[in-house]
């Protein structure tokens, strides 16, 4: 009974960290993939701290392109890893299969979050103080441009006002809402 008590919070401190691992992961990812300025403080800070697992990936998992597979291995295998943790500390257990469709869900969702606030982050500073320089929002710029660029080609001229960052987040919300019912209905299916 006393389990009970701990297997909440236990769960808790297992996804957050676990969560903070695979976001660094992820951010390291995507700079790569964009070509970010790797000497940007926040760009070292990421790479001292995903170095150690990366490196002996890398030597089995090769890149595609400009995609650091190694990247990817490392976020499916550790998520997958922190949902079979939490099923186990609230004394379940999940098939594998059920787990790695979870696991790419939470991945691809992430993915989401992780452009759905730069995105908003980049608003807001455009708001408050445009053209502010910080290495911060100097990655921001380097994540978003990719997605917000080819919706500005796409979009009339309106006189200043730049509606690309709105039609890209209507569009983050819109693949949110799609994707969820499908990935929980191949997670029933492999369970």
């Amino acid at each position: 009974m006393s389990g009970s008590y701990f297997s909440d919070p236990l769960a808790f401190l297992v996804n957050t960290l676990f969560g903070l691992y695979i976001l660094a992961v992820m951010l390291r990812f995507l700079l790569q993939a964009v070509r970010a300025n790797f000497y940007n403080p926040l760009c070292q800070f990421l790479v001292k701290i995903t170095h150690p697992p990366l490196q002996p990936l890398r030597r089995v998992v090769p890149s595609v392109g400009s995609y650091d597979m190694a990247s990817v291995v490392l976020m499916v295998v550790l998520q997958f890893i922190a949902l079979w943790l939490a099923f186990r500390i609230q004394g379940q257990g999940a098939p594998a299969g059920m787990l790695l469709v979870i696991t790419l869900y939470e991945l691809v969702n992430l993915l989401l979050n992780v452009y759905l606030f730069a995105i908003l982050i980049r608003v807001v500073i455009s708001w408050i103080n445009p053209g502010a320089h910080h290495p911060v929002l100097e990655l921001i710029d380097a994540i978003t441009r990719p997605v917000i660029r080819p919706v500005q080609r796409m979009l009339p001229s309106t006189g200043g006002l730049d509606f690309s960052p709105m039609v890209v987040l209507i569009g983050i919300f819109f693949i949110k809402m799609l994707i969820q019912p499908i990935f929980m209905d191949l997670a029933r299916a492999a369970a």
